[in-house]
């Protein structure tokens, strides 16, 4: 095997590599976030005063969910097309580079 073929292969291994490695490190913080409560508990009262620190009684709450914003249909459509054109183009692409490649070695032999 040609050994420029081989160097190639591996740096695009590499390649493909760190961009994974970039896409988990750029989706890790919000995989990862949590609430951290305040230090003390609840409330100002320590702990070891032996009161508790969880209310006796809880206030009933009625909560409504509005669902305000969001993607329009049309959005999506074009983003769906758009991304369906991408990879048309990305194919057709790929497809002339391995034609012409298969025409020079063809020559060449």
């Amino acid at each position: 095997m040609n050994p420029i073929r081989h160097i190639r292969r591996s740096l695009a291994l590499l390649a493909g590599l760190a961009c994974a490695w970039l896409g988990l490190a750029a989706a890790a913080p919000a995989a990862f976030a949590r609430i951290i409560p305040p230090p003390g508990g609840m409330g100002s009262v320590p702990a070891s005063a032996g009161l508790s620190t969880v209310p006796s009684s809880a206030a009933v709450t009625v909560t409504r969910i509005v669902v305000v914003g969001g993607m329009p249909g049309w959005q999506i459509a074009l983003i769906a097309v758009g991304a369906a054109l991408f990879a048309a183009a990305s194919a057709v692409l790929a497809y002339r580079v391995l034609s012409t490649r298969r025409q020079t070695v063809a020559a060449a032999a």
